[in-house]
């Protein structure tokens, strides 16, 4: 394998081992790691535009009747996106890239739409709280999501080796409630997604995308 397939096997290997994870230990993120983490959170930012905010030690926003609703446990350090309320495709995907770091560093997440309590995320106008992303140790590595098969998922024109990889990549992606509202397709060489609607269905779009476009190198339309 040449170093470009290994990177493409790593994220993978990565995405494949990544699940979500509501209940933390009572264990500190080491500051290389916070830096880690920042460094990229102000790569992204420069890159989309976005307003993607990191907090540690910040047991507040957890601690709420919606968090403990939602099978929260522990919550001290999360990741808030705020952009405009058009940018949600974009916070999917910049989001999972960070996701995807912080599972690389040993950390656990949780896409988290509406089960937390008020965030400390510095919003200006215009600017809106897309999505917050919870942060830790996990009491466990949470379990795979069930998924549909990739024929559901995806459809192609071809057979290649980059796009049922990339379907498989997809198939990884998380999703709000497991929906999986999304369809890719390969026509005459392109690839293109279809958001089939649901509930923060574009944030699921944006993070699928970042899925196939990681793992493939291919552009999603």
């Amino acid at each position: 394998m040449n170093e470009s397939e290994d990177i493409v096997m790593d994220i993978l290997e990565i995405m494949k081992e990544r699940h979500s994870v509501r209940q933390y230990k009572n264990q500190t993120i080491e500051p290389s790691k916070r830096e880690e983490i920042n460094s990229l959170i102000n790569d992204v930012n420069a890159e989309s535009k976005l307003s993607i905010q990191a907090f540690y030690d910040e047991p507040k926003c957890f601690n709420s009747f919606m968090a403990h609703y939602g099978k929260f446990e522990n919550v001290k350090n999360y990741i808030a996106i705020v952009g405009n309320k058009n940018d949600q495709e974009k916070a999917g995907y910049y989001g999972e890239k960070i996701v995807l770091k912080c599972q690389e560093l040993g950390l656990n997440t949780c896409w988290v739409a509406m089960t937390h309590g008020k965030s400390k995320a510095e919003i200006e106008r215009g600017q809106k709280l897309l999505i917050i992303i919870s942060l830790g140790y996990g009491k466990t590595q949470g379990v795979p999501h069930k998924s549909k098969s990739i024929v559901e998922l995806g459809k192609a024109d071809q057979s290649t080796e980059w796009f049922d990889r990339g379907m498989e990549a997809v198939s990884l992606a998380p999703t709000a409630v497991n929906q999986q509202k999304f369809q890719l397709e390969l026509k005459n060489g392109k690839v293109t997604a279809k958001n089939l609607g649901g509930f923060y269905s574009k944030i699921d779009l944006g993070i699928v995308k970042y899925h196939f476009e990681a793992v493939t190198g291919h552009e999603v339309k």
